[in-house]
């Protein structure tokens, strides 16, 4: 899984080990919260959607893993020593108020980490999608509101905000990735399936825009072929501070 390719560099970072406390929000399939687990640490997974939690109970049924918003998790103050989400953040619709959650629940000095996408320029797959969509179809599509998906990828952004949100010493740090395909078209499948928003951009395309889209997207990714494979830089960005 592309995303898991960044969960040591974050658990290092959250100081995840040995006697720790981590809750890991928006966790997902629960595979960052059992890493933790893995290292000795006391984790817990929390996940807005039941659906969701209940596939990693049963995917990691030695992990505990409960339904919770993000934006008003059910825990007391200071009842962690470490806090991280791994790509939730660019999801959630108020994300200053979910730091502010995340300080609240860890106890003075205790760390939060948190990951989201490196500008498009940079995680080509990205780049090569959004650019083909603005070549070839409407990016103009009418979406639900949400935040600007990119937002955080912006390590000045990142380091305001979590100092906003009651951090200190904020540090923003690049970590590579590479997203491996068998197939240029899987890029846009895995697009259309995997992810909300742009899935959603895709999703209202006309039926001659997305086969336009297609054929770029093809086109675009026959320089990252080797020995018939595509590899795609995915960096992430990894955000990490200590409570005041």
């Amino acid at each position: 899984m592309l995303t898991a390719q960044v969960l040591h560099a974050l658990l290092d970072a959250v100081g995840a080990g040995s006697g720790v406390r981590l809750l890991d929000v928006a966790s997902g399939p629960g595979n960052g919260t059992a890493q933790a687990a893995q290292r000795g640490a006391t984790a817990i997974g929390a996940d807005i959607s039941p659906a969701m939690a209940t596939h990693a109970c049963r995917q990691y049924p030695e992990v505990p893993f409960v339904v919770a918003d993000a934006e008003d998790l059910p825990f007391g103050e200071g009842a962690f020593q470490a806090v991280m989400t791994n790509f939730g953040l660019l999801h959630l619709s108020q994300p200053e108020r979910a730091l502010q959650e995340f300080c609240r629940v860890l106890r003075k000095g205790g760390r939060v980490g948190l990951t989201v996408w490196a500008p498009p320029e940079e995680a080509v797959g990205f780049g090569i999608l959004l650019r083909s969509v603005e070549a070839h179809g409407n990016p103009n599509v009418l979406l639900p509101a949400g935040p600007p998906f990119f937002r955080f990828s912006d390590p000045q952004e990142c380091r305001r905000v979590l100092e906003e949100g009651g951090f200190a010493e904020p540090k923003v740090v690049q970590v590579p990735q590479t997203w491996r395909l068998p197939s240029s078209d899987l890029l846009i499948e895995a697009f259309l399936e995997a992810t909300v928003r742009t899935g959603g951009l895709l999703r209202a395309q006309s039926v001659k825009a997305l086969e336009n889209i297609r054929a770029a997207v093809r086109e675009a990714c026959q320089s990252y072929e080797k020995d018939g494979t595509i590899e795609l830089p995915m960096p992430a960005m990894l955000a990490s501070a200590r409570k005041k």
